[in-house]
C-alpha cells in the first residue's frame, strides 16, 4: 500500500534553473569538516535520490500589525480574532502544479462569515512514512456579542495525500485541550513533540506564563505527548518560549529559543515611578512561591542576573547586562542534551561589541576576538535566526530568515547556518543566501519560511515589500515564491510564484464589530511531503573520568540513573570552573580555588585573579506578578529543599542553593529535573564572579557533564585543551549519595 501512496505522491519532475548552485552531486555525499568525520557514513549521507516531492503549506488571512499576532517573533499563539482572522486551510501542491484545499476536502472551514465552524491553520509536520501529517488547528470565531475567548490551538491529524484519495482530518486523542499546543513533529518513537503554553506542572494560576520582556504570555517549553495513554513530557523548560522545532536528519530536534534571561524591564519602570512619585505602570510584585494562595511580598526584589542598569558589589561598579537574542538550539528527542546548537555562542553567531561584567576591570574586552571564529556574517541582535528548515542534500545546514524581533513579522534575508554535529563552533558559519542590507533596504523584497527542496531547488514566502513594514502595519503580500539563482552577485532573488493566488471573501466579528476582508490570503510554512528516516534513541554514556570516579566508589551507572530518575532529579558535573574558553573577555578569566587550582590567561597574566569557591545554582520560580494582566513571570531563584540530596556547604551557608568547588576546580550537584536552571560561581563571601547567561533544563536520569565554565572550544585562556581530569566533586558527591540510600 505505500508503494502504492509512494507512486501517488511522489512524481517525478526534470530540475531547472531553480536548483540551489551550491547543493553538491548527491553520489559524493555532504561535505564534512575534520571534527565531523568520525560520524559514519550511514550517518551523515544526505538523499540518495534528486526528487521531486508535493508541497504542503497553510494559508492564513492578513493581521493587520505585528504586535504579538500569528506571524510575529513571539507570543503568536495567541487566538484572538485580531490576532489570528479566521479562513486560512491547508493545502497541498503536487508537483505537476496541481492544488487541493485538503481542509475544505475533510469538512472543514468555509468562506464567508466566520462563526463556530471557522478555522486556522499553522505549522504543518510530515510523519516518517510520508504517508499522513500533523498540525495544528484552531477552531471556532466570536458571534456578535461574544466577550469571552475560549478558543485554544489543537493538534490534528492529515490523511489521505494521494492525488485520488479522500482526505480526512482528526484531532490528536489525550491532548490538554485547555491550552494552546502548536509546532508539531513526529518523534522516532511514534510520539508528538510539540510547543504549548501549558504552565510547566499544569497549575491553571500560573496561566499565562509570561515572557521576560513585556510579560506577554508566552510558550513554556517543548513538550512530548503519548497519545494512546496522555503521558505528556516536558523536554525543554523556556522561559519565553520555544519556536518552530525540527527533526533533523541525525534526529536531533532543533528549534529557535528566545534567550532573554535578564532583569525584569517592566519592574524597572514601576522603580522609576517610585522614585519620581508618580502611579507605577504596572504595580509588579513578588510573591513568596509558586503556589496558589502564596502570600504577596512587600518588594520586587530579583537575585540574578546583573542589574539592567547597572550596579555596585564588592569589586566596584558592575555594568548594566541586557540579553535579547533568538537562538538555535538542540535537544534529544527524550529531553537530555540540550545546549545551543554545537554549544555555539554569541561570540561566534553576533560578534562584535558584547558588554563586560566589571567596570573597573580594563583587561575585561567589550569586543569579541574574531581570530576564533571562521565566521564573518553576524546576526542582529534583538532578533536572530527564525523558521529553521534543514537542507535535505547537505544535512546539518539549516537555513532561516535573520530577522528582528518586531515590526518584521519575521520576514527579512534568507541565510543558512553550518551545523552538522562534530562542527567545532569556531569553524560553524553563517552564510547570506539572498540579499542582506544593513539598512534594512531589502530591494529584493522579504523572505519568510524558507524551504529547501530534495531536487534542489529553494522555495520561500516571499513579500515585495522592502522596508520593514510598521509595527501597525501589514504586508501587501505573502507568497510562495521559486527562488532563483543570480550569478552575478551569488545569491538567490524572488521568482515566480507556486500558486496563481489564493483568494477568499470573508468577515467575522471583532469585539461586536463586523470586519471583512477580501483578496489573497498568506502562502505559509511549507513542508516537502516526503517520507525521512527514523533514527534509534541514543544510548547515554560517561566519558572516561566520570567513570573512572564511579568505579572507584563503586557505584553502578545504571543504578544511578534509575535513582535519579525517580526522584526526578538529574545529575551535573563540571571538571574545571577556572577553565574558561579562549575568545570569552568578557567575564573575569583569571580564576583561582582557594588553596586549590589556578589559571590565568597566556595573554593577560598579570591581569587581575578572582577566587572563586562556591557554585550556585538557581532555577525559573513564576513569583513575579503585575496588577494589570494575569499569569505570572519566572525568575531566578534558589532551589527550594537543595540540601535534601546535596552535602551542606559548610564553608558559607549564606548562599543558598550552592556546593563547594573542589580544589581541582570541579562542581558536581543534584538538581532538578524538566525546569529551567542557570548558576553562577561566587567568591567565598558569595559575590558573583561568572554567570551563566542562559536558561538550560535536564531530562530525569540524566547525568551531564561540561569539561569547563563556558565550554571550550579548542582552547582555553591559558590555551589548555578542554579538561579531562576525573572530577574530585563528583566523588566526593557519590560518598554523600551512598550515605543518604543505605
Amino acid at each position: 500500500m505505500l508503494k502504492i501512496i509512494s507512486l501517488l505522491l511522489f512524481i517525478a519532475f526534470s530540475l531547472n534553473a531553480c536548483q540551489r548552485q551550491d547543493a553538491p552531486p548527491t553520489s559524493t555525499g555532504t561535505a564534512m569538516s575534520k571534527a565531523n568525520q568520525s560520524e559514519s557514513a550511514a550517518t551523515i549521507n544526505p538523499v540518495t535520490q534528486k526528487i521531486t516531492y508535493p508541497i504542503m503549506f497553510v494559508t492564513q488571512v492578513p493581521t493587520t500589525d505585528d504586535r504579538n499576532t500569528r506571524l510575529s517573533a513571539f507570543a503568536n499563539h495567541r487566538t484572538s480574532v485580531h490576532d489570528v482572522p479566521r479562513g486560512g486551510d491547508l493545502m497541498l501542491r503536487y508537483p505537476d502544479g496541481h492544488l487541493r484545499n485538503l481542509t475544505s476536502d475533510a469538512g472543514f472551514g468555509h468562506s464567508g462569515l466566520q462563526e463556530s465552524k471557522a478555522i486556522a491553520v499553522r505549522e504543518p509536520s510530515i510523519h516518517p512514512s510520508g504517508n499522513k501529517a500533523i498540525f495544528s488547528l484552531l477552531l471556532g470565531s466570536p458571534s456578535k456579542n461574544q466577550s469571552n475567548n475560549p478558543y485554544r490551538w489543537q493538534l490534528y491529524e492529515v490523511e489521505g495525500l494521494g492525488r485520488h484519495q479522500k482526505a480526512k482530518i482528526t484531532k490528536v486523542a489525550r491532548q490538554d485541550s485547555r491550552f494552546n499546543n502548536v509546532s508539531p513533529l513526529y518523534a522516532d518513537d511514534g510520539n508528538i513533540i510539540f510547543t504549548s503554553d501549558r504552565p510547566r506542572n499544569g497549575e491553571l494560576h500560573l496561566y499565562p506564563q509570561l515572557d521576560e520582556y513585556e510579560a506577554t504570555p508566552s510558550i513554556t517549553g517543548i513538550w512530548k505527548l503519548t497519545p494512546p495513554t496522555g503521558a505528556l513530557q516536558l523536554l525543554s523548560h523556556t522561559p519565553s518560549g520555544a519556536f518552530n522545532p525540527l527533526i533533523d536528519h541525525f534526529g536531533r530536534v532543533i528549534f529557535t529559543r528566545w534567550d532573554h534571561l535578564q532583569q525584569d524591564q517592566l519592574a524597572d519602570r514601576d522603580r522609576d515611578a517610585e522614585h519620581n512619585k508618580v502611579a507605577l505602570p504596572f504595580q509588579s510584585f513578588n510573591f513568596v512561591d509558586e503556589t496558589a494562595h502564596a502570600v504577596k511580598l512587600p518588594h520586587r526584589q530579583e537575585v540574578f542576573p546583573e542589574s539592567r542598569i547597572g550596579s555596585v558589589n564588592s569589586y566596584g561598579d558592575v555594568n548594566a547586562f541586557r540579553s535579547n537574542f533568538f537562538t538555535i538550539w538542540q535537544i534529544d528527542q527524550d529531553g537530555a542534551n540540550e545546549e545551543t546548537v554545537n554549544h555555539v555562542g554569541l561570540h561566534e553567531l553576533s560578534f562584535g561589541y558584547l558588554t563586560p561584567s566589571f567596570a573597573h576591570d580594563k583587561n575585561l574586552s567589550n569586543r569579541t576576538l574574531e581570530q576564533f571564529h571562521a565566521n564573518r556574517l553576524s546576526l542582529r541582535r534583538e532578533g536572530g535566526l527564525f523558521h529553521l528548515r534543514e537542507d535535505p542534500l547537505q544535512p546539518g545546514t539549516f537555513f532561516g530568515i535573520n530577522a528582528r524581533e518586531s515590526a518584521s513579522f519575521t520576514s527579512d534575508s534568507i541565510v543558512k547556518l553550518a551545523a552538522q554535529p562534530g562542527l567545532n563552533p569556531e569553524h560553524m558559519q553563517v552564510t547570506a543566501v539572498t540579499q542582506i542590507e544593513k539598512s534594512d533596504n531589502l530591494k529584493d523584497g522579504r523572505y519568510r519560511n524558507p524551504l529547501p527542496l530534495s531536487d534542489g531547488r529553494l522555495i520561500a514566502s516571499h513579500t515585495s515589500l522592502a522596508l520593514p513594514p510598521e509595527q501597525e502595519a501589514s504586508l501587501p503580500d505573502l507568497r510562495l515564491r521559486w527562488l532563483n539563482w543570480n550569478s552575478k552577485n551569488q545569491l538567490y532573488n524572488a521568482g515566480s510564484t507556486l500558486t496563481d493566488g489564493l483568494t477568499k471573501k470573508l468577515s467575522w466579528w471583532d469585539q461586536g464589530k463586523l470586519v471583512s476582508y477580501s483578496g489573497n490570503l498568506w502562502e505559509l510554512e511549507a513542508v516537502e511531503v516526503r517520507p525521512r528516516n527514523r533514527r534509534p534513541a541514543k544510548t547515554a554514556s560517561l566519558e572516561s573520568p566520570e567513570r573512572a570516579i564511579l568505579q572507584a566508589e563503586q557505584v553502578d551507572e545504571t543504578q544511578l540513573r534509575n535513582w535519579l530518575q525517580s526522584q526526578n532529579l538529574a545529575l551535573i558535573v563540571t571538571r574545571n570552573q577556572t577553565s574558561r574558553d579562549r575568545a570569552d573577555l568578557q567575564q573575569a578569566y583569571n580564576l583561582e580555588v582557594p588553596g586549590g587550582i589556578k589559571q590565568t590567561s597566556i595573554n593577560a597574566p598579570k591581569a587581575q585573579t578572582y577566587s572563586i569557591q562556591h557554585f550556585q545554582i538557581l532555577q525559573a520560580e513564576q513569583i513575579r506578578a503585575y496588577a494589570d494582566r494575569p499569569g505570572r513571570r519566572n525568575l531566578a531563584q534558589p532551589i527550594k529543599h537543595f540540601q535534601q540530596f546535596n552535602p551542606d556547604n559548610l564553608l558559607n551557608s549564606s548562599i543558598p542553593s550552592s556546593v563547594v568547588i573542589a580544589k581541582d576546580g570541579s562542581t558536581a550537584a543534584f538538581v532538578p529535573a524538566a525546569r529551567a536552571l542557570t548558576w553562577q560561581t561566587t567568591d567565598p563571601q558569595g559575590t558573583p564572579i561568572v554567570r551563566e547567561r542562559n536558561w538550560v533544563s535536564f531530562k530525569a536520569g540524566e547525568i551531564r557533564v561540561c569539561a569547563s565554565c563556558h565550554g571550550v572550544n579548542q582552547r582555553d585562556q591559558s590555551n589548555f585543551p578542554a579538561p579531562m581530569n576525573p572530577p574530585e566533586a563528583l566523588r566526593g558527591l557519590l560518598q554523600h549519595w551512598k550515605k543518604i540510600n543505605k
